[in-house]
C-alpha cells in the first residue's frame, strides 16, 4: 500500500468518528456539563443535578451521550456514580480538528493556485 493510500484510509476512519464527537458537544446542556467537569473535576450525579434545573434522569441521559462519544466516564464510589472527563475523547477531537485544519489549508492553497493560473 502506498503512503498516500494509507493516509486516505486513516483520514476516512477519522471522519467516520467525527460526527458523534461534534454532535455530543453541539448541545448546550452537554457542553455546560463538560465545562463544569473541567472547572470542578469529577462530580456525582447529585452534584451535577444541583442548580441545573434538570432532573437526575435528564442529566444522566446527557452524560450517557457524552460517554458514548468518549468525553466522560463514570466510576462507582460507594452508592454513587462519579462522572469525570475522559482524555481520549478530547484527543480524538483534537486529531479531527487538526485534520480539518490541514485539509482546509490544502484546499485553500489549491484554490489560490487555480486562481493564479
Amino acid at each position: 500500500m502506498t503512503k498516500s493510500l494509507i493516509m486516505r484510509s486513516n483520514t476516512a476512519a477519522l471522519w467516520k468518528t467525527a460526527a458523534p464527537l461534534f454532535a455530543a458537544l453541539g448541545n448546550k446542556t452537554r457542553l455546560r456539563l463538560v465545562l463544569r467537569l473541567c472547572e470542578e473535576g469529577p462530580l456525582s450525579i447529585a452534584a451535577l443535578t444541583n442548580d441545573s434545573g434538570m432532573s437526575r434522569q435528564a442529566v444522566t441521559k446527557h452524560l450517557r451521550l457524552l460517554e458514548d462519544a468518549g468525553f466522560v466516564r463514570a466510576t462507582h464510589q460507594g452508592m454513587e456514580n462519579v462522572w469525570g472527563l475522559e482524555p481520549r475523547g478530547f484527543e480524538r477531537l483534537r486529531q479531527t480538528l487538526a485534520l480539518l485544519s490541514r485539509e482546509w489549508g490544502e484546499t485553500t492553497d489549491r484554490l489560490k493556485a487555480t486562481a493564479k493560473n
